[in-house]
């Protein structure tokens, strides 16, 4: 019996729209690149519910006839390509008659579209693959109308494992941003339940990125452009300084279409790895113009990988460029000198050559240094036979200064350096003596005595425990690590995470209970933020503003900060707030809570001790102290180690 069998066109257009529909911005990405294709000039996104509703891509294209809407919606019906070697002329956003048919698979369509040079238009509607409900002549504007309602309705599955509302609505946006940006000739309108989200008119390039990212990016981008017989380059980089750690946009498009390219990315990295903080990257947007023979678009699902015949070379190309616009454009501060009692050089004159006379020297062949009875003041220096007199080299003074600084390195307090000449040979008067090295050290952990050791048995010794009964004498090694004695040995505890850490709970716990402290600002400043954080910036704010930060919504996706949590002394403020989002946008999720726990992190971990800031002996004791009071002092927030012991019999097994 034979058991291989067609499938039928609506379970092949459902397992198809799997690959080309994934979520509700799929089904933007489609529709909005189908507008671009027809010519449109404007175009509105109307969504409803994050896209479960309804989705509505209204354009002014040029619309169809009633016999191509039909056909539009059967698999592999295109109007880009007849034949195979068109794949190698494509310059349109689609090309494979997919997109609508895949929509139709798991939606219920309804379509209204007219050509321009006719009266009257059609109506489609569509639900279920290839189920034409109804279709008849209407009264509609010129182009196309497309509202696709109940996604994922015949496929409760898909629908079941659908995100938040805030989460697919931030997934459309993004969608939305990276078809908006790469065509600013064209006017894009995008509403969520019939409030804008944002209204872009057609403008330039760079207003249309300004547009999405605040006034602020201006200020910091840097134009590129380039043309060669590989490719066409053009777009802006951020300068140096506007890097970040995490949020910088960063787009890469290839003949108007978006699309990811690690190895590309890296160029763009390579270019600033010296000029910026390891881990921070800087803003850019890259167009390349690339003949369509030398492109392979047809290699992903969702055509956001695209595949270069000379990859190598336009690395090389994105290299050059970047590094190009950087070095032409930094600024390099203007260094004044004081030129206030500077000797006076006069200018070399060639024509004084024969005036000058080769300086001599003379060496006394009968001095001994290591003779007794001599003195370290005779010690004969070089001297020319021009000079009035032979200068002499004061060693002893230079002993003097070599000994106050090396006792002071060796932290020797009992002894010190002679400041008179000659008297630098009493510090070695014991060395002499006892002929063996004299080493002196500071009894930072005293002993205890017999009497005072415990007898608790190691099993249920704890660090908490016995930091309680440590020495309050302490030592900074390596700038990283404050070093006590316990009972139980060396203790060294690592001052930027236990500051980290300490701050992360105040910060947790200011933000659970009570506002923070707010230190005012002197002058107040706009802080600004793309138009994609429109979903979660109120809530982000919100939580902002309970850790301590004054700030005040000025509309268009601008904030002005005028006060932030006291203790963050150092820090600028403005892009501190902008990391903070940043973060919290990129790693949202249902539970709000989580935001406060974010946020938190981010805030103890800039504010915390730097390593290499040398700290006092009643500084390093009341850090201690207070880490001491932290509900987990052994581990910080994300579970690196604080503390680490050297026990006492790991010690004596040394020696």
């Amino acid at each position: 019996m034979d058991i291989i069998q067609l499938l039928p066109d609506y379970v092949a257009n459902q397992i198809a729209a799997g690959e080309v529909i994934q979520r509700p911005a799929s089904v933007v990405k489609e529709l909005v690149e189908n507008a671009i294709d027809a010519g449109a000039k404007t175009i509105k996104v109307l969504i409803v519910d994050a896209g479960r509703t309804s989705i509505q891509v209204i354009d002014d294209g040029c619309g169809m006839s009633d016999t191509d809407a039909r056909l539009s919606f059967e698999r592999h019906a295109t109007s880009k390509i007849a034949q195979f070697s068109d794949l190698a002329t494509l310059h349109t956003m689609g090309f494979r008659g997919e997109a609508l048919a895949s929509i139709a698979a798991v939606a219920q369509v309804t379509l209204q579209t007219r050509r321009k040079e006719e009266e009257l238009g059609t109506c489609l509607k569509i639900a279920g693959s290839s189920n034409v409900t109804s279709q008849e002549e209407i009264a509609c504007a010129p182009g196309s109308n497309f509202n696709v309602e109940n996604l994922f309705y015949n496929v409760p599955a898909r629908r079941k494992f659908l995100k938040s509302d805030k989460t697919e609505m931030k997934n459309i946006t993004e969608t939305f941003e990276r078809i908006a940006l790469v065509y600013p000739n064209v006017k894009f309108e995008l509403y969520q339940n019939g409030q804008p989200v944002m209204i872009l008119p057609a403008t330039t390039q760079l207003q249309r990125i300004v547009d999405f990212f605040g006034k602020k990016i201006n200020k910091t981008l840097l134009p590129i452009e380039d043309k060669t017989t590989i490719c066409g380059i053009r777009g802006y980089v951020g300068k140096p300084e506007s890097s970040k750690k995490s949020g910088a946009p960063q787009f890469f498009f290839v003949n108007g279409r978006f699309m990811k390219h690690p190895y590309f990315h890296k160029a763009i990295q390579k270019a600033v790895e010296r000029l910026i903080p390891s881990g921070e990257q800087i803003p850019y947007f890259i167009f390349l113009t690339v003949d369509p023979e030398d492109i392979d678009v047809n290699i992903h699902p969702v055509k956001t990988e695209i595949k270069f015949t000379n990859e190598q070379a336009i690395w090389q190309l994105l290299l050059a460029n970047v590094q190009n616009a950087i070095g032409q454009n930094s600024s390099v501060t203007e260094l004044e000198f004081d030129t206030e009692g500077r000797p006076d050089i006069p200018v070399f004159n060639p024509e004084n050559l024969h005036n000058v006379t080769q300086p001599t020297w003379e060496v006394d062949t009968d001095y001994n240094p290591f003779a007794e009875g001599k003195e370290t003041d005779e010690i004969p220096t070089l001297s020319s036979s021009s000079s009035s007199g032979t200068p002499k080299s004061n060693l002893s003074q230079a002993h003097s200064i070599w000994g106050n600084t090396r006792s002071a390195s060796l932290g020797i307090g009992a002894e010190k350096a002679a400041n008179q000449a000659g008297e630098w040979e009493k510090l070695y008067e014991g060395i002499r003596e006892t002929n063996t090295p004299h080493t002196h050290t500071i009894d930072l952990f005293p002993s205890a005595s017999a009497d005072e050791k415990r007898s608790t048995t190691e099993g249920n010794e704890t660090i908490g425990s016995f930091l309680n009964e440590r020495s309050h004498e302490y030592l900074l090694y390596c700038g990283k690590y404050i070093v006590t004695q316990t009972p139980m040995g060396l203790v060294l505890i690592d001052q930027h995470r236990a500051d980290a850490q300490i701050r992360y709970e105040e910060y947790m716990k200011s933000g659970a209970e009570s506002a923070a402290h707010v230190q005012k600002m002197l002058f107040p400043e706009i802080v600004s933020f793309p138009q994609t954080y429109s979903e979660q910036i109120e809530a982000i704010v919100a939580d902002l503003s309970r850790l301590g930060f004054e700030i005040t919504d000025m509309g268009g996706m601008s904030y002005q900060l005028s006060g932030y949590p006291a203790g963050l002394d150092g820090l600028e403020p403005v892009r501190l707030v902008t990391e903070l989002v940043d973060s919290a946008v990129n790693r949202y999720s249902k539970v709000e809570e989580e935001v406060n726990a974010i946020l938190a992190e981010e805030l103890a971990e800039k504010a915390a001790i730097p390593y290499g800031q040398v700290l006092s002996n009643d500084e390093m004791d009341d850090l201690v102290d207070r880490l001491l009071q932290c509900k987990s002092f052994l581990y910080t927030y994300n579970g690196k180690p604080i503390t680490a012991t050297i026990q006492d019999s790991y010690i004596g097994s040394l020696f």
